[in-house]
């Protein structure tokens, strides 16, 4: 039987009276990478916001990690059951260099300062953070440097769940692909990825299991790596069409077909 990292079933989220997620169902296995593809407003990075645990949504349904609940843990305690977060806008955080936040961040695991300092060399040498480890951490760093520390700290931290929100948002095409051979490294039998993506230009890159398509705050559709190729033909608009699903309400936004290759930044 298939050992799920991550195990979500009828998530339901608010804000207010705005309902945002209405019933996401998910399994991302422990080996697998799994991307979320959607237009403006589908509820992509709320997904996020919500297994993270932030505050501000009125939540219900179940979601699990490796097997133990988790919307009823606080944030920090989601963290030691081995949930992370790549931001789509990574923060600077001056006066704390690289090397203290992720010295710290292993104490708080249990981890003596031989095996962090031995986890920060292999990781700084395979994602070529060496020149940042004695920096305030994302520090006058470019959008793909920081994506690249992000990448780098899961690679230290070593997660079971790893959620990478727009990790491709903003960047050129050489950082998308720097990027995206990160995301190919952290494949392993001991971490599920689930990759959130606006447009599929990081999908020439990163192979994923699976491709869910999210609209209304469902997931209205899955498939293989095939299903990219679909979206970039059809576009959103297509597939809702297809699937006889109701146009979004006045104000949300839409993504034409060629807006899966621009360097835009989106959802926040």
């Amino acid at each position: 039987m298939t050992k799920l990292a991550l195990d979500i079933s009828n998530l339901e989220a608010s804000v207010g009276a705005i309902e945002i997620l209405k019933g996401v169902d998910l399994e991302v296995p422990f080996g697998e990478v799994h991307a979320i593809m959607g237009p403006n407003g589908s509820g992509k990075s709320t997904l996020c916001h919500v297994l993270t645990g932030r505050s501000d949504y009125t939540v219900s349904g179940e979601a699990s990690l490796d097997g133990e609940s988790l919307l009823d843990k606080t944030v920090d305690t989601r963290s030691r059951m081995g949930l992370m977060q790549a931001f789509q806008y990574p923060v600077e955080v001056p006066g704390v260099s690289l090397t203290e936040f992720m010295r710290e961040s292993g104490e708080e695991r249990g981890w003596d300062d031989e095996d962090i300092e031995s986890r920060v060399a292999e990781a700084g040498a395979q994602y070529g953070m060496d020149p940042f480890l004695d920096r305030s951490v994302n520090d006058n760093l470019s959008g793909g440097e920081k994506k690249r520390s992000e990448i780098f700290q899961m690679a230290v931290l070593k997660p079971k769940v790893a959620v990478l929100d727009e990790i491709d948002s903003g960047l050129d095409i050489d950082a998308v692909r720097e990027v995206a051979e990160g995301i190919e490294r952290m494949r392993g039998p001991e971490v599920g990825v689930l990759m959130i993506t606006h447009y599929s230009r990081i999908l020439r890159y990163v192979t994923p299991d699976r491709i869910h398509v999210m609209m209304n705050g469902r997931i209205v559709e899955s498939g293989g790596p095939e299903l990219s190729a679909r979206l970039e033909e059809e576009g959103y608009e297509g597939i809702r069409a297809r699937l006889g699903l109701e146009a979004p309400s006045a104000g949300a936004a839409e993504s034409r077909p060629v807006d899966f290759f621009t360097d835009t930044p989106f959802d926040i």
